[in-house]
């Protein structure tokens, strides 16, 4: 299946394919991004075709225009929703599970104010580029609720849970430095070169086997997930399974004839 090479039709995001790359863009910059209820599920719908997308070979998110990358949820759709109606969102599945199930590598692409659900949802990428200018933070508490799109879980696993208490408990908003410095982030770069610097990187990802890196992803993300001895015979077992692909016999015969590899993703 090819993606279109023109933006899909969404209300609220764009996607514009780059090459091999594809680029999410939250599309609500009058709202600072946030994150309806459609935006959301436009988001969901936009992963599920790029990860069925054989042209397609990594995912990078990001925001609209120059303050965020996304404020974290619509709080105008908390008035009055009710406990029955949150259960029956988390029932038929959430944008944190839809980006979480993708097979191939995700980068959010800090550009801005990264708060409450939308740190969320840049935790549950599987790399995370933030511009100096990013401002992020778990900031539920500060309205009166708690983290429900898995902060409480993700957080102390890149922070560690000091950390992850702090930041959750008073709410606070902390600057790129110090988010790279405990881990939240994993590089920062000059606003300018953002985009240049994430992009760089999906390059990098994208130029080896496909296969590979998907099983690459689902072996270290099975590492917050299992006990080390089940999580080793996990490894083992896509270790097995690429030994037997066509990428496997066309990277170490490119290897030994010092040339670079034609992946066939098979």
């Amino acid at each position: 299946m090819a993606f279109p090479a023109e933006p899909m039709n969404f209300e609220t995001i764009l996607v514009e394919n780059r090459d091999s790359i594809a680029l999410v863009t939250l599309n609500r910059p009058d709202k600072l991004n946030a994150m309806s209820m459609m935006l959301k599920a436009e988001v969901i719908r936009a992963l599920q075709e790029l990860d069925k997308d054989e042209n397609t070979r990594a995912i990078v998110i990001t925001g609209a225009g120059p303050k965020a990358f996304t404020a974290g949820a619509d709080i105008y759709e908390f008035h009055d929703r009710t406990p029955i109606e949150q259960w029956r969102m988390y029932e038929h599945g959430t944008l944190y599970d839809a980006v979480d199930r993708v097979s191939k590598p995700i980068l959010a692409m800090i550009n801005g104010y990264c708060f409450g659900g939308g740190l969320e949802l840049a935790m549950a990428c599987d790399l995370r580029i933030a511009s100096d200018r990013a401002t992020l933070g778990q900031t539920e508490i500060n309205i009166g609720i708690i983290p429900g799109g898995g902060g409480s879980q993700r957080l102390p696993r890149l922070v560690g849970l000091g950390n992850a208490l702090r930041l959750t408990l008073t709410g606070d908003r902390i600057d790129a430095a110090e988010a790279v410095r405990i881990g939240l982030v994993d590089e920062v770069v000059p606003h300018a070169r953002l985009e240049q610097r994430t992009f760089e990187i999906a390059t990098k990802i994208v130029r080896h086997s496909p296969l590979a890196v998907r099983l690459a992803k689902a072996a270290v993300r099975a590492s917050a997930r299992l006990p080390l001895d089940q999580g080793l015979r996990y490894e083992q077992g896509l270790f097995a399974l690429v030994m037997a692909s066509a990428d496997k016999e066309e990277g170490v015969k490119a290897f030994l004839e010092k040339r670079e590899p034609k992946w066939s993703d098979r």
